[in-house]
């Protein structure tokens, strides 16, 4: 009887630590291209871009790093907006401070913002002073 009640406790202290475990990290990558027809309502730039946006879904922190040309002026701001779907607009997530091409950065997104970003809720956009409403844009969603 204790030998069955030994590894009984046993088997379920092995089962604990499997329940127990964490999901396992995933680290997403994404490639956004950046363009005047993106904005909403589409722009007549003629700026174009790109940004690589890396999720590490275990700290939520999001890096990324972009370049961009043939903007009408200086970058004046640069964000990440959401929640919103494709050709909608949304209020600013994360600021990119008014980058020089090339850029780069990195924050950590809460709960919420991670989960609209995997929902593909989640746009970057680049202003100047000539379209201070962004001159280009871009909609972030997972690779297919």
């Amino acid at each position: 009887m204790k030998k069955n009640l030994r590894m009984t406790l046993a088997g379920l202290a092995v089962a604990a630590t499997f329940v127990a475990l964490p999901a396992a990290a995933e680290m997403m990558k994404f490639k956004v291209l950046l363009s005047a027809a993106e904005e909403v309502p589409p722009g007549a730039s003629k700026g174009t871009g790109t940004l690589d946006v890396t999720f590490d879904s275990a700290t939520k922190k999001l890096t990324w790093n972009g370049t961009y040309m043939g903007l009408t002026g200086a970058s004046s701001a640069a964000h990440f907006h959401g929640p919103a779907a494709a050709g909608a607009n949304a209020g600013v997530l994360v600021a990119a401070p008014a980058p020089a091409s090339p850029f780069d950065g990195h924050a950590t997104l809460t709960d919420a913002q991670a989960a609209d970003l995997m929902a593909g809720k989640v746009y970057f956009n680049v202003h100047t002073a000539a379209n201070p409403n962004g001159e280009i844009r871009g909609q972030i969603s997972k690779a297919k």
